[in-house]
């Protein structure tokens, strides 16, 4: 065990220097045209990605330099001119640091799109100011909200091409604002941009002067994030016992893992579950120094008073508020494979750091993620199909519904025959 000074945590606020967005939208609403544009006109492209996308565009015979180039980088994506795999880049300014997921607006790539959004805090859905509100722009968000994704912008773009119509903008708020209502979100900030031209993506637009919120960079920077963290209830799940069993430290048990939620601190008395033995921490470390607390997204090892029965997929909580441990689950799950799902299925689960096999006993319903229907009429569910389902593990599992606990709450299932990911799952308290 360390006899090192404990040293402060990270502090929330430097925690909070990294936001995760991701962009959505309908085909050709201009997603990674966006994305190039902050990339470009934060300077942070690297000299021969611009090279290259010049050239590019120099041989296409475009206009402009084509941005889009930037972050479709899939030759059938260039090809096609639209985005089919989700496109992950990073960026950094003064005051923040950024990782952007470019997901697909195709409905049939809804996959990869709810894969893309899952680790996000803030979700960008671009709109065609010629177009306002479609089928496609409701349905990104529907899943933004069914995701939990606490913060949404809504970015008009084109508005080059509606002649920067003040009306036009104040007419698609309007009626966004009208299906948001419906959803489960509480921040929505509305930004009229165009990608094309850079106008209030990092830089105000002088054919604006109506608009007097922020750009959209200035927005990414400055949204409160830190918040959006569960600092309230403790969960821990372990991923390794840690025993180097060495001379130096001959009695060494250090439990590690990434906490999923609350706070933890040296002299917290925990429950370990499955178990329910409760201990009390002695010690917490971080790259082989104490600190005096951890929060998630923390990476750390945990040390106990006692020896307790405590392994891999097991998890410490406090005793007065743990987590919920069960076998008959109720999802919502996103069904990623060419095979459809059909009651009876088996599958191998994955959630947190736990390892089961489930069934699935029972497909209640499937949801339209544009209207919102729930059809109980079907009992399967086919690629890039959304609904609820019941399923049973083998062993119990420790879990918080996905509302309350994005991490406790959300799991994978994969084909042991092929060892492909066929559904992406959230899991849901009974009175949802």
């Amino acid at each position: 065990m360390s006899t090192q000074p404990t040293r402060p945590a990270v502090g929330l606020d430097e925690q909070a220097d990294l936001l995760r967005f991701s962009t959505a939208g309908s085909v050709d609403d201009g997603k990674s045209t966006l994305i190039g544009r902050l990339l470009y006109d934060t300077k942070t492209a690297f000299e021969d990605q611009l090279q290259h996308v010049e050239d590019v565009s120099r041989r296409r015979g475009d206009e402009r330099v084509n941005l889009a180039l930037l972050t479709d980088g899939l030759r059938a994506e260039r090809e096609q001119g639209i985005t089919i795999d989700v496109a992950y880049r990073y960026f950094a300014t003064k005051r923040r640091k950024f990782i952007i997921a470019d997901t697909p607006g195709h409905i049939q790539y809804t996959r990869n799109m709810v894969t893309g959004a899952s680790t996000a805090s803030l979700s960008i859905i671009l709109v065609d100011a010629r177009h306002g509100l479609v089928e496609q722009s409701r349905r990104h968000a529907f899943i933004a909200s069914l995701l939990r994704i606490p913060h949404l912008v809504f970015a008009v773009n084109k508005m080059d091409l509606v002649d920067w119509s003040l009306a036009r903008f104040q007419a698609i708020e309007a009626e966004f604002r009208d299906f948001a209502a419906r959803l489960d979100v509480t921040d929505i900030e509305f930004i009229p941009v165009s990608a094309l031209t850079g106008a209030n993506v990092v830089d105000r637009a002088p054919e604006m002067p109506w608009y007097q919120g922020p750009t959209l960079l200035h927005h990414l920077e400055t949204v409160h994030i830190a918040s959006d963290r569960d600092l309230s209830n403790v969960r821990f799940p372990v991923q390794w016992v840690i025993r180097p069993q060495s001379a130096e430290h001959p009695d060494y048990r250090g439990y590690a893992g990434q906490v999923a939620g609350g706070v933890l601190r040296p002299g917290d008395d925990v429950v370990a579950l499955p178990s329910g033995r409760t201990t009390r921490i002695t010690e917490i470390e971080q790259l082989g120094e104490p600190v005096d607390a951890a929060f998630a997204p923390m990476s750390v090892t945990v040390h106990l008073a006692d020896d307790v029965d405590l392994g891999r997929g097991d998890m410490l909580c406090r005793p007065d508020n743990q987590a919920t441990v069960g076998q008959e689950l109720d999802a919502m799950i996103c069904w990623m494979a060419d095979r459809p799902l059909a009651p009876k299925g088996r599958y191998a689960l994955k959630h947190t750091t736990r390892w089961t096999r489930a069934m699935i006993t029972d497909v209640l319903y499937r949801l339209d993620v544009n209207t919102g229907h729930r059809d109980a009429a079907i009992h399967e569910l086919g690629l890039n199909d959304l609904g609820r389902i019941h399923l049973r593990t083998t062993t119990p599992i420790l879990y918080d519904p996905y509302r309350r606990n994005r991490t406790t709450g959300s799991f994978i299932l994969v084909d042991e025959a092929t060892n492909a990911t066929v559904a992406a799952g959230m899991l849901l308290a009974a009175d949802e």
